[in-house]
């Protein structure tokens, strides 16, 4: 961070994050800021900000563009206090852009909408947000939609014609359910010109799980292509310059651009880059079934550690040994001296796995299910579906894991110590059960060729993680020459059979 750069202190503590959180408040480095305002404030007398916070897009304004008036709203009033602002050319509103827009029209608009998660919505909230998709687009969007993708629906209508948008948003905005429907709709009525992207090293947002991407549209017939560019190096000028130069990356060392087709650039998504590899005729659900690991509903309930099983006097046959969390497994696979250290540095390794009230003759396990029910959690939503309501999710041990979110290389785990995941973990069940197939299939999956291919199908994160569901974990590309290398073969067997998965 340079000397005088307007900067977001981040607490670490838990109850700050999420104040933090339920405000969806990020400010923008000043690095990025002076490159959107560069775009927009192009022939424009005003450039307004939807989500003015304390003032990162005024403060570039003032330098790049002096002359053009500023006009910020924000729902709430104290960052619009902020000592940043003056009364030289801004006007200043509290105002709440999605309920409360405003009636004229703009030929610039930049912003950094506030990143609140859909959990986060109330339900009035989400009621409105969906009307007002089937009013302004046709459609409703996916319900894990986040607040800042309505406020890029919600400024794009307020755009004028030729005008321009510059948008920094989080990479779910292109890897969502709705993301396709979404950005051709958009790409229908306006012209994105040009999407930036950044590498781990220079993410805007250091120490936060996002991974932003800067929009630049302009309110006019799409164009064939974009420019699609990636900035490798935080706080110069290069970002500022290159869009001055009409997106042109010449003699600029930290960024790399390539001209997209739009149609490929919306099927394979804005965050991610354009497929280069082979084509396949192979993917993950040829080969494998998959499965979430076991969602407990309360882990410090059903998750203990060796330790407290002994402190508890509860009878190990109870339990099942069981991984909870990606960085209890540091190696591509997971041992019985892998438990025993897990054990060794207090971490839980067991699973309660009770089935039914029948299995209750011992005293103990009866007291500890009471302490339970004082605690409250039948009650919670996960657990009061379940009856009764400490039966576990039944899962047969998978022989692979996946860790589906993490920023390790390594993410296909082979399962040695026949532990049960948790859902930090995907389940791997191979088509077939033989310890060559499936040593087989795990080298296929963990060679750098089908690793590379899981930023297709995933959701970006902040330094470099990546999440993978598990019906995208399926569409998992495995290269043709790799499964000639390791000798796959389709498996058409019942897996419900095999593993008793159901």
């Amino acid at each position: 961070m340079k000397k005088g750069e307007l900067h977001q202190y981040l607490p670490t503590q838990w109850a700050e994050r999420e104040k933090l959180r339920d405000k969806g408040q990020f400010w923008t480095p000043s690095w990025v800021a002076n490159a959107m305002i560069t775009y927009v404030s192009k022939n424009t007398d005003i450039v307004f900000d939807p989500a003015s916070g304390e003032g990162a897009f005024y403060e570039a304004l003032k330098q790049i563009a002096p002359d053009v008036k500023f006009y910020g709203i924000d729902i709430d009033p104290l960052v619009l206090q902020s000592n940043t602002y003056s009364s030289n050319g801004c006007e200043l509103e509290v105002r709440d852009f999605i309920k409360n827009t405003p009636n004229n029209k703009f030929k610039a608009i930049v912003a950094n909408p506030p990143y609140i998660r859909h959990h986060r919505i109330d339900e009035v909230t989400k009621l409105y947000l969906k009307q007002m998709c089937v009013q302004k687009m046709g459609f409703t969007l996916d319900g894990r939609a986040g607040l800042h993708i309505y406020f890029l629906v919600q400024a794009l209508e307020l755009l004028e014609t030729n005008g321009r948008l510059a948008f920094i948003m989080p990479a779910d905005t292109c890897e969502g359910k709705s993301a396709q429907a979404l950005w051709k709709w958009i790409t229908s009525k306006y012209c994105v010109e040009c999407v930036a992207t950044f590498s781990s090293d220079a993410t805007p947002f250091p120490n936060v799980d996002t991974n932003a991407l800067v929009f630049f549209i302009s309110n006019k017939p799409q164009e064939e292509f974009i420019t699609w560019s990636k900035i490798s190096e935080p706080y110069t000028k290069d970002f500022t310059q290159f869009v001055e130069n009409g997106f042109c990356e010449e003699n600029l060392v930290t960024i790399t651009t390539s001209r997209r087709n739009i149609t490929e650039a919306l099927d394979t998504g804005f965050s991610r880059p354009q497929a280069t590899k082979e084509k396949t005729q192979f993917v993950l659900a040829d080969f494998a079934q998959i499965l979430r690991g076991i969602a407990t509903g309360a882990n410090e309930f059903f998750f203990l550690t060796k330790q407290q099983i002994t402190d508890l006097d509860l009878n190990p046959n109870y339990f099942k040994r069981a991984v909870g969390r990606t960085r209890d497994v540091q190696k591509d696979t997971i041992t019985l001296e892998d438990l025993e250290e897990l054990d060794n540095n207090d971490r839980p390794t067991y699973l309660l796995s009770l089935v039914n009230e029948k299995e209750l003759h011992d005293g103990q396990i009866t007291n500890y299910l009471a302490k339970g029910s004082e605690l409250e959690l039948p009650k919670r939503p996960l657990i009061m579906q379940r009856k009764p309501w400490f039966k576990m999710e039944k899962r047969e041990v998978p022989p692979l894991l996946f860790a589906y979110l993490g920023r390790r290389d390594i993410r296909f785990i082979l399962n040695e110590a026949n532990v049960l995941p948790l859902t930090a973990f995907l389940c791997v069940y191979p088509n077939f059960k033989d310890k060559e197939y499936i040593t087989n299939l795990w080298k296929a999956l963990n060679h750098p060729d089908t690793l590379d291919n899981l930023q297709a199908v995933g959701k970006s994160y902040g330094s470099g993680a990546i999440k993978v569901e598990p019906n995208s974990l399926r569409n998992l590309s495995i290269p043709n020459h790799i499964v000639s290398k390791f000798n796959l073969k389709r498996g058409c067997l019942t897996l419900e059979k095999q593993y008793n998965l159901f």
